[in-house]
This record gives C-alpha cells, structure tokens and sequence, in this order.
C-alpha cells in the first residue's frame, strides 16, 4: 500500500529544544518524513549525538533561545546556506516546582525567558519570512499545566500560557498570508524533565497516572503516561499539509489528564 503523502518531504524544519525528549522525538520524526531539519539547542552533547546518527539530513546548531540576536542571525545564516524554512517547532522549555510565594525573580525571568520569549523570538522572525513566501507552519509545544490550576507551578503554567496565546494572536495575524500557527499541550511524558519530579522512581509513573486529591491533580484516564513520540507525532500532523485547514488550535495529548473538550 502507497504511503500516504503528508507534503513534509524536501521541506527544511527549525527545531528548538531537540536535543533530548520531545524536541529530539520531534526531529526524529520530521526526518523519517524526509525533512531537512536544522536541530537547535544548548545541550552540545546531545546535538552531537543526533548529528552522528541521523547523517546530512540534520543539521545541529548550538542556540539559546533566549538570545534574540543569535535567533535572528542563525536563522539568517540557514536560510542562505540550506534554503528557506518552511516549517518551525518551538520545543525548548524548563520548569520550575517552586510555589508561587517561594519563587524568585530570577527564577520567574528565567523561565518566561526560555518559555515565552524564546518562543515569541523564533516565531517572529520565521513568521516573517513566512509571511513574505505566503507559506509556512508553526507549532509550540506548551502543556497542559496553561489550561488548569496547578500547585508548586505557577511560573511554568503561566509561562506556557502566555505562549499559547500569543500563538494564537500570530496565527490570527499570518492567516491571511498562508501561514498555520498551532499549539500541542502535552501532559506528563516521559521525559527527564517529568522524572525529575518524582520522589521515588518506582513508584513515581503510578501515582501520576493515579492523580493526588490532596494537590488537586487529575489523574489520567487512559492509564499511561504519554511518550515523547505520542507528542512529536502531534506535532509533526499540525505541520503537515493534513493539518492545512488548521491554524490558532491548541492540540491537547495527555491521556484525557485535563478532561478538556
């Protein structure tokens, strides 16, 4: 049976974040698709490792997000050497399990500068250029700690829901020009960042999968934790031409965790 053509293949993808969990899910995925990905992140190591495997398809680039400056300019200096970008993933994200009265500035600034701005400074300016081809998908990985209450995560949450909003207004503003904006809010995967949370690692899948009455969290209704390829595949859909009629939606994949509609 013919596979089916998603008009990934020959596109050229910026990832943010790939170089561990969902982000390298994501490039991963993008590539087995025939994308030509440039793979973004501060880890160097773990770019390195990706580069090593997946050969001249992927191209690995060290950047913080946070640098509005390296942005614009590593994406300048892509788009001269591998041709335009059609297609974005803001991956990049870090969290914070401080209460709100035990937050500090910094931690706060931080981040909404990796989580929100970092994103708002990719977007910008792939947006752009995507507006001036009248062409062009974005997609931001946010979570679905932006769409309940959440205890000991305040600066995450609400980072993630400035993002999506803001994903949302720029999706309104590039619609005329043929370019797609969209959001994934994952909840817990196994990723480093969600294992980092747990006291006990043999029982710290169960109890998220249970929920907590005493935290107010929901547990998840399909009984597992989602893994980061349940998330890149997400992903990898709103970029494709399936998703063509799709722009400023937020694409909830937690298992049934936030009992949204």
């Amino acid at each position: 049976m013919q596979e089916h053509d998603r008009g990934l293949a020959g596109k050229v993808a910026l990832v943010t974040g790939a170089a561990a969990g969902i982000g390298e899910a994501v490039v991963r995925r993008l590539h087995a698709e025939g994308v030509r990905v440039v793979a973004t992140d501060i880890n160097e190591v773990g770019l390195a490792s990706l580069q090593a495997e997946l050969g001249d398809q992927v191209r690995t680039l060290v950047l913080d997000v946070r640098d509005s400056a390296a942005v614009n300019q590593l994406i300048d200096d892509v788009e001269a050497q591998w041709g335009n970008i059609d297609l974005g993933a803001n991956v990049a994200g870090i969290l914070s399990t401080d209460s709100v009265l035990e937050t500090s500035d910094e931690t706060w600034r931080n981040v909404f500068d990796v989580n929100t701005n970092g994103v708002f400074y990719v977007s910008r300016a792939l947006g752009e250029r995507m507006k001036a081809r009248g062409r062009g998908a974005l997609v931001t990985v946010g979570s679905n700690a932006s769409l309940v209450p959440r205890q000991s995560m305040a600066a995450y949450a609400a980072s993630k829901s400035a993002t999506h909003m803001l994903m949302r207004c720029l999706g309104l503003e590039l619609a005329p020009f043929g370019v797609r904006c969209n959001t994934v809010a994952p909840g817990s995967t196994m990723t480093a960042m969600q294992t980092g949370m747990w006291a006990d690692a043999e029982t710290g899948a169960a109890n998220v999968i249970r929920g907590s009455l005493d935290t107010y969290k929901n547990g998840i209704p399909l009984g597992k934790l989602a893994t980061p390829e349940d998330i890149a595949n997400a992903v990898v859909f709103l970029l494709s031409d399936e998703a063509g009629h799709i722009t400023m939606a937020n694409l909830t994949v937690d298992g049934g965790a936030t009992l949204s509609t």
